[in-house]
């Protein structure tokens, strides 16, 4: 029988053609499904390697060279390739302990900062109406769109000492309740922005501002994938709102905690601009951070853009070691789950 439907279709001996599991046939040199999610990740990988990858590969081949004005100039002459002598140079810095101490202890103070205000933020967003809900969202979005320059001027104007708004508003306190409060009645002339501890306040406030809006909006984000059925059933068996909160909210928010965690400590850590402007520049070098330092090296005169580039480097390793760890602890909790 099959002999002869095989003549009867004019003698076509040909294996027939692949078929999907849907039953249609596969054309040749067509894609398995299993490779078309790769394919259509090549061209965002092409856009990373050109804006990300390669960035990173000549920042870390310059910072093993010295590379200054020689270097840049329309003649260059080549670098010299001086290995991990930048980085002993950097180590061996008193600049590096000072800058390594304010750019941790500045990160840590604003990534706790941060997370309280906008988790607070985020659930007093979702206990409001609609109308008033999407209202406050818009006016703490605008905080958040501003760019760094323009509130780094805001602030270092409010903090400033002769006309400051800050200075006005605690000179209207009673000097008693000021001297309790603070240890001095006359706020008038106070220079916030010349110290480096003071300046890392009006920081950690000017950062905290920009960056709370983010955190409170991706909380009500998933404050609302929450069933109300679980608050419900929390609120007769008389959970006070700490409890919900722990029992409730956090374990089911953490995945979102988690990602919020890791990008506030990679945004707080190579903070820049509002540091350059409220800081003045780079004359007050007990206020830097290894951004700033970095900055300093390689394009204040005479460049050493190489010692800039380790700097950057070390800042780099530094991130992906913290981030890395965090990310390492949460792939093991969701595989004990």
């Amino acid at each position: 029988m099959a002999q002869t439907s095989t003549i009867a279709r004019g003698g076509d001996t040909s294996p027939a053609p692949a078929r999907h599991r849907s039953g249609r046939p596969r054309r040749r040199g067509a894609l398995s499904p299993k490779a078309v999610p790769y394919v259509l990740l090549i061209p965002g990988l092409l856009v990373i390697a050109a804006l990300l990858l390669y960035p990173l590969y000549q920042m870390a081949d310059m910072s093993l060279h010295k590379v200054g004005l020689r270097q840049i100039r329309p003649n260059p002459q080549p670098a010299e390739f001086v290995g991990l002598g930048n980085f002993t140079q950097v180590f061996e810095a008193d600049l590096f302990w000072t800058s390594l101490r304010n750019t941790v202890v500045f990160a840590a103070v604003t990534v706790a900062l941060t997370l309280v205000a906008g988790t607070l933020v985020g659930l007093l967003l979702h206990r409001l109406g609609k109308k008033m809900s999407a209202f406050l969202i818009v006016g703490i979005m605008a905080a958040w769109a501003t760019p760094p320059t323009a509130s780094a001027i805001i602030w270092k104007w409010l903090f400033d000492s002769d006309a400051g708004v800050v200075n006005w508003m605690l000179d209207l306190l009673p000097d008693g309740v000021s001297s309790l409060l603070f240890g001095r009645s006359d706020w008038s002339g106070h220079p916030w922005l010349n110290d480096a501890t003071t300046i890392y306040l009006v920081l950690v406030v000017a950062v905290t501002w920009a960056s709370f809006p983010f955190i409170a909006v991706s909380v009500l984000a998933g404050l609302k994938s929450i069933p109300s059925e679980l608050y419900e059933a929390a609120r007769v068996d008389g959970s006070t709102p700490v409890k919900t909160f722990t029992r409730i909210t956090f374990p089911l928010l953490k995945p979102v905690f988690s990602v919020l965690l890791v990008l506030s400590i990679i945004w707080d850590f190579k903070v820049f601009t509002q540091l350059y402007v409220l800081a003045g520049g780079t004359t007050n070098r007990e206020a830097f951070n290894l951004s700033l330092w970095a900055y300093t090296e390689a394009f204040s005169a005479p460049p050493k853009m190489g010692i800039g580039a380790a700097i950057a480097v070390l800042l780099t390793a530094i991130m992906l070691v913290i981030t890395a760890v965090y990310v390492r602890q949460i792939v093991r909790t969701e595989d004990v789950r």
